[in-house]
């Protein structure tokens, strides 16, 4: 099943069917995400084994695996991913599941017209694990980490030509101070684009080695001495540049509240502050959607919330996950749930 109304790599049950050749193949073999807060996220989906769930952000497919364990023959998995390894291995991970399982190579944000492709009206539940997976950190030449030398790359989808190079060498450097105070939380922005800007001008910047050098050259020493490891933070930064990140979260949250049925629930992991402020703005807004000025005694706009609450203060990891899977202490789950009328 293929659409015409969206850019989506391919729609299919069961086995993703992709143009990759041994290579790749073999590469996502090692495609592994440990599943952060993995019990927490089931237990709040409430799963229903005849119900509709989506992933859609299946990475190496361990909630998914989770979620369909509990799906009987008549429940529905739908999986999306951008990252076409990541759909090729979890095909390969959901292989033994009974329920109907569809993989599709998109972005989670288009999670309306991905429904309407499949002829599907609402979903029972859906889990976003936002951010960069494991694998896509651990494999080097995917260019997402500063502890390895690899070409600037730092797409989640290598089928879109914008990469961190682009970024990198092309924007001025206010635009990349900008991003990276922004995006990065960076205290040294201004001068770490300084340094990029001089960098670039004896040719352009094609590794992340040299981006690691050039970060490490502008931060002073004293300030690298303490806390992470100095170019956490611009990586990071531009990272979600690339990809579009926080943007197509913004929007996803909206559209995902849209489909859900009666009682179904949403559920969000995010790794860093600015997601997590973005979940949660935009669950507050969904909960209090009134328009009316505040010192109206009354609400005239008529317009009334469609969720209610399920977490007040996010989930986290106890000592037990964070001990086995130190990339867990940030995480933080969010949960909202679809009124019944």
């Amino acid at each position: 099943m293929s659409s015409n109304k969206t850019d989506n790599k391919a729609v299919r049950e069961g086995m993703h069917e992709s143009g990759a050749g041994n290579a790749a193949a073999e590469e996502t073999m090692d495609f592994k995400h440990v599943p952060v807060l993995y019990r927490e996220c089931l237990d709040n989906l409430k799963i229903k084994p005849d119900g509709i769930y989506v992933d859609g952000t299946i990475g190496g497919g361990g909630h998914s695996h989770g979620i369909g364990e509990q799906l009987s023959e008549k429940g529905t998995l739908i999986g999306i991913d951008r990252d076409q390894d990541a759909i090729k291995a979890a095909g390969e991970r959901l292989a033994d599941l009974k329920c109907r399982v569809i993989l599709v190579q998109s972005n989670y944000a288009d999670i309306k017209e991905i429904l309407e492709d499949l002829d599907i009206d609402g979903i029972d539940g859906a889990l976003l694990d936002i951010g960069v997976s494991s694998y896509q950190l651990d494999n080097s030449q995917r260019g997402f980490s500063y502890m390895h030398d690899a070409p600037l790359d730092m797409r989640m989808n290598r089928d879109e030509s914008f990469s961190a190079y682009n970024v990198v060498n092309e924007y001025s450097e206010e635009k990349l101070a900008d991003i990276i105070s922004r995006y990065g939380e960076e205290r040294w922005a201004r001068r770490i684009s300084q340094f990029i800007g001089r960098a670039r001008e004896e040719g352009p910047i094609e590794t992340t080695g040299q981006l690691v050098d050039i970060i490490k050259a502008a931060i002073p020493a004293s300030a690298r001495r303490e806390g992470p490891h100095p170019a956490k933070r611009t990586f990071q930064a531009i990272r979600i540049e690339v990809n579009r990140e926080l943007e197509q979260l913004e929007t996803a949250i909206d559209r995902y509240c849209d489909v859900l049925n009666p009682r179904g629930r949403l559920c969000i992991i995010t790794f860093h502050s600015l997601e997590d402020r973005i979940v949660k703005e935009k669950f507050r807004d969904r909960l209090d959607p009134c328009t009316c000025p505040k010192e109206l005694p009354v609400c005239i706009c008529g317009r009334k919330p469609d969720v209610k609450k399920v977490t007040g203060k996010p989930i986290v990891s106890g000592d037990e996950e964070l001990e086995n899977n130190p990339r867990a202490r940030s995480a933080k789950l969010r949960v909202i749930e679809k009124k019944k009328y």
